[in-house]
């Protein structure tokens, strides 16, 4: 499979347009823009958590840095076209299961079918285990990761609430677990 995956989008019935979905790893140049799009998702998530940022604007990003540097970790760019949509972090590719540690769309690419086409071309990068977890008071993502684990393992999936370690105040996060199988075009 090449590094830079283009397939034709086609609109919902709402009557958006046809986009191009690219997703490809993020490079160090590209950092900048991930920095950006990781203060959306994290704003995007503080309606579910309650976070709030920091006195200079920002949201905690340890994660940004261990996705572009630490082991095991691979950072991805979602675009439509020559523009972004978004992002995913990946860990645990050096170990026996892989986590969605971060995944994001932008509100304006959302409702086409980006995100479910981009998580599925992600995770099958990387056959294996799997993990995701999500908050379940998120409404959308209550429906996306099942849909997600069913589209790519069918019904051999688990869900399972687990406590937010360190945060006993937060409802568990919902995590799913599933095989992602080896492609059968991965080496032509």
């Amino acid at each position: 499979m090449s590094e830079n995956t283009t397939e034709s989008m086609a609109g919902d019935t709402a009557g958006n347009t046809t986009a191009d979905l690219g997703v490809r790893p993020a490079t160090p140049e590209d950092r900048p823009a991930v920095e950006r799009l990781w203060l959306m998702f994290r704003h995007d998530l503080s309606e579910f958590r309650g976070g709030l940022p920091a006195a200079d604007g920002g949201f905690r990003s340890d994660w940004v840095a261990s996705a572009f540097t630490g082991p095991g970790w691979v950072p991805y760019l979602l675009t439509c076209g020559d523009r972004l949509a978004g992002l995913a972090f990946v860990r645990g590719l050096d170990g026996p299961v892989r986590v969605l540690n971060s995944f994001f769309v932008v509100r304006g690419a959302r409702r086409r079918g980006i995100g479910l086409r981009a998580a599925c071309e992600v995770l099958t990068r990387h056959p294996g285990r799997w993990k995701i977890a999500y908050q379940e008071d998120n409404p959308v993502a209550a429906r996306f990761w099942p849909r997600v684990a069913t589209e790519l393992a069918g019904d051999a999936w688990t869900r399972e609430p687990r406590p937010v370690p360190g945060r006993p105040e937060l409802p568990p996060d919902v995590w799913i677990s599933f095989t992602v199988p080896a492609r059968l075009d991965a080496d032509l």
